[in-house]
């Protein structure tokens, strides 16, 4: 049986040495950090991301991170903008370019061509003499301290500095922005995230399919209405259209010696619990397992006590909740 330890101790040792630069990252952050935001936020145009190798697929994520959260970026590759891309570069766009070393030839060109047409030029690196950080207008510095391979060859603790250089641009230019997670789910429409952002107003049912019975509705009408809309529950409106209660199946169970006698009021459990239609769906799914109901009505606060809308549990099963 293969020995697993020395893997482990290797792992362990990959993390720590990164950990260990991260924090050093963090202490060194200074003025510079500050204009480079600055100099984004003045932006009228784009953040033109652009590195070769390692530092061009971390520049990758550093795009759609900056995209995703209200940052508009792309990426360039530097080689392809020797041939033509130079051209999505224009007047208002700032460049964000990556190189670890600052001697990557492939950056040339660009570098020249924000020079030449006086576009604001940030570069990132670990070699504050090398002839991109000349070159910029805002530096930013990562830490030199090797590579977690131990001989200086295999990017991992520069791209993972670089890495969390992005991410910092990205967090601290979103709180500016008071980005909020509405607008998050703008960006973020499909898969899990897409889920958990979806507000009840996505998922509610309004209209003709709404359960909604008055007060003084017999029961049979009520239980009619339950059955037809196949939620189980029906809400109860007052003379004024305000939502007083809701007759669930545990009321039915309450009231069913000489059910069909009484009125929806009578059997009715007063004051449900409600959700606003702007909240996120995330949060009815906590209510309803909480009260260990299955729906929701839907009041809008700025429209007191009217039933807008009914968000049931199934709904949010079906698009990944709970």
């Amino acid at each position: 049986m293969t020995d697993t330890e020395p893997f482990l101790n290797t792992a362990r040792q990959v993390i720590t040495d990164e950990a260990r630069a991260l924090d050093v990252l963090a202490e060194s952050l200074d003025e510079h950090f500050a204009e480079a935001v600055q100099l984004i936020l003045q932006a009228t145009g784009r953040i033109i991301i652009s590195g070769i190798g390692k530092s061009g697929h971390i520049g990758h994520k550093i795009a759609a991170t900056l995209a995703s959260t209200g940052t508009p970026a792309y990426f360039v590759h530097p080689a392809e903008a020797s041939h033509g891309d130079l051209g999505m570069v224009s007047k208002g766009d700032v460049v964000l370019a990556i190189s670890n070393s600052g001697e990557a030839p492939e950056l040339a060109n660009l570098l020249a061509f924000t020079r030449r047409f006086g576009i604001p030029l940030i570069g990132l690196s670990s070699k504050p003499e090398s002839t991109l950080m000349k070159q910029a207008d805002v530096h930013l510095l990562i830490p030199s301290m090797g590579e977690a391979c131990g001989f200086g060859m295999v990017p991992s603790i520069s791209t993972t500095l670089t890495l969390a250089m992005g991410d910092a641009l990205a967090i601290a230019l979103m709180k500016y922005r008071d980005f909020k997670p509405e607008d998050f789910r703008a960006f973020h429409p499909g898969g899990k995230l897409g889920a958990r952002l979806s507000t009840v107003r996505d998922l509610m049912h309004s209209g003709a399919a709404l359960p909604l019975v008055s007060s003084d509705t017999p029961m049979s009408d009520a239980l009619i209405e339950i059955s037809q809309k196949g939620f189980g529950v029906a809400g109860v409106a007052d003379a004024q259209g305000q939502l007083v209660g809701i007759i669930t199946d545990g009321d039915l169970r309450r009231h069913m010696d000489g059910l069909l006698d009484n009125a929806a009021a009578q059997v009715m459990t007063k004051n449900p619990t409600t959700i606003a239609p702007n909240a996120l769906a995330e949060e009815a799914v906590a209510i309803m397992n909480d009260r260990k109901i299955t729906s929701l009505f839907v009041v809008d606060p700025e429209v007191p006590g009217q039933a807008q809308g009914l968000i049931h549990i199934h709904d949010c099963l079906r698009v990944g909740l709970g």
